[in-house]
């Protein structure tokens, strides 16, 4: 009898691109971010040539420790039964997150919990992989009876029970096969964030601005909350530009307190913000929700810093949220992510995903595609955010057309970033950071 596959690799890499150097990325709050990607490759002696690879994401500083804590999980996974891992990613999640000492440092956030995210995705993208399918379509090709036991549903259960998620997927069921092959042909509706740093200058905005328009965006974003002058200006500006038609998001960044934040949105609102992002602290979840009476109609959107599956329910059952924006590299990976898609289609509330970074783009067009295809049913009033950055330097990038993501059809979670992209980017020693003054101890990207 021939012995079974075991995982015997577990190579992580600190990546950082430089895009503080032209201020892509720049807002309220992170003014010069490098974005960088604590990075994973997970392999195996099953002899296919296969790897899993995965990240956390960051914006410079820190990308140090990220990559130190998800090294301290290779004993979780090294010399460990490939089948018996990725055939049961339920318990796998669970054999992380349960730890002792790991809940530990948390329990369930911070650098540890995105840690587990980046092993966890790994995981999923070797399994889609070794399935020959891209991930959402592995997902939504899972019963409902399966993907509820991927989801850990303690400190869920008085605002969603396995039963009723049970419930949900297979209200959902009769309809996939036509969903999928809708989206295979139109693809998902995006938005761009492109037109919007705040660093930017007047005139660049208005010219990304209706650049995007002619790409076929029908909604974009900008960042606000720095000088409420400048916010109203730019606005302004922006909605000029594009018109009466096309949707306006803006993104805060939790710059503001909750006073300040309905002060501030009054005088944006003249402008039609289709919705404000963040404005206020990820973990205030009844400041968003005092918020989001004292503002409505305008839409109040949140989720890329909210922590776990707990908060997001805490979100929901408060009525914080008019839209629920998940994030593929906060939680703890896929498995954390389904919960809170599930959670949101319990409410009823739309996921509009958060995306741009680096790879976020990528990862996330599967979690909403999935989402489409097996769980809420329904694109209608949801996009996912596209940024027009560093996506050269993945094996499968993402593509946009007309406005719209085209599904993934290559095998995986698109999160391969190509060798020669890692080698350039690595940090400190690869030969996009050559020349770059040495940093000081304990920090990582050069001021």
């Amino acid at each position: 009898m021939a012995a079974r596959a075991r995982f015997t690799g577990f190579r992580t890499l600190d990546v950082r691109f430089p895009t503080s150097r032209h201020l892509d990325g720049s807002d309220a709050m992170n003014p010069d971010p490098d974005y960088s990607a604590a990075y994973l490759v997970i392999g195996t002696d099953a002899g296919d040539g296969l790897e899993g690879h995965g990240f956390a994401f960051t914006i410079g500083r820190g990308n140090d420790v990220q990559v130190a804590a998800i090294e301290a999980l290779a004993g979780y996974v090294v010399g460990r039964d490939v089948e018996e891992v990725l055939g049961d990613m339920g318990a796998t999640w669970r054999s992380f997150v349960d730890d002792s000492q790991l809940r530990w440092l948390g329990p369930e956030k911070g650098v540890v919990h995105m840690a587990v995210g980046a092993v966890v995705n790994a995981l999923w993208d070797l399994r889609a992989k070794r399935a020959g399918l891209p991930l959402w379509d592995l997902l939504s090709r899972l019963s409902p009876e399966e993907l509820v036991s991927l989801v850990d549903f303690r400190y869920l259960t008085d605002a969603l029970t396995e039963q009723e998620a049970l419930e949900l997927l297979r209200a959902a069921e009769p309809g996939r096969a036509a969903r999928r092959e809708a989206l295979l042909r139109e693809g998902y509706p995006a938005y761009t964030t492109t037109p919007g740093w705040l660093g930017y200058s007047d005139d660049k905005l208005v010219r990304l601005a209706r650049e995007a328009v002619a790409e076929g965006f029908t909604q974009i974003k900008l960042k606000v909350g720095a000088d409420l002058d400048d916010d109203v200006r730019r606005l302004r500006l922006a909605r000029g530009a594009v018109g009466p038609d096309v949707r306006i998001a803006v993104d805060a960044n939790q710059r503001w307190d909750v006073g300040q934040a309905v002060e501030w949105i009054a005088a944006l609102a003249p402008h039609d913000p289709w919705w404000v992002e963040e404005p206020t602290s990820p973990d205030d979840v009844l400041g968003h929700a005092a918020i989001r009476r004292a503002v409505a109609p305008v839409r109040i959107a949140t989720g890329e810093h909210v922590h776990n599956r707990v908060v997001f329910k805490q979100m929901l059952q408060a009525g914080s949220l008019d839209v629920l924006q998940i994030d593929a590299a906060r939680v703890a990976g896929v498995n954390e992510n389904v919960a809170i898609l599930l959670l949101a289609a319990r409410f009823g509330v739309p996921v509009c995903p958060h995306a741009g970074g680096v790879g976020l783009c990528e990862l996330v067009q599967h979690l909403a595609m999935f989402d489409l295809v097996a769980v809420s049913g329904t694109a209608r009033d949801r996009v996912i955010e596209h940024v027009d950055h560093l996506h050269e330097h993945f094996v499968d990038p993402v593509r946009v057309r007309g406005g719209r993501y085209l599904a993934p059809t290559a095998p995986g979670f698109s999160a391969q970033v190509r060798e020669e992209s890692l080698q350039r980017h690595l940090f400190p020693t690869g030969a996009e950071w050559a020349g770059e003054p040495a940093p000081p101890r304990g920090a990582g990207v050069p001021a």
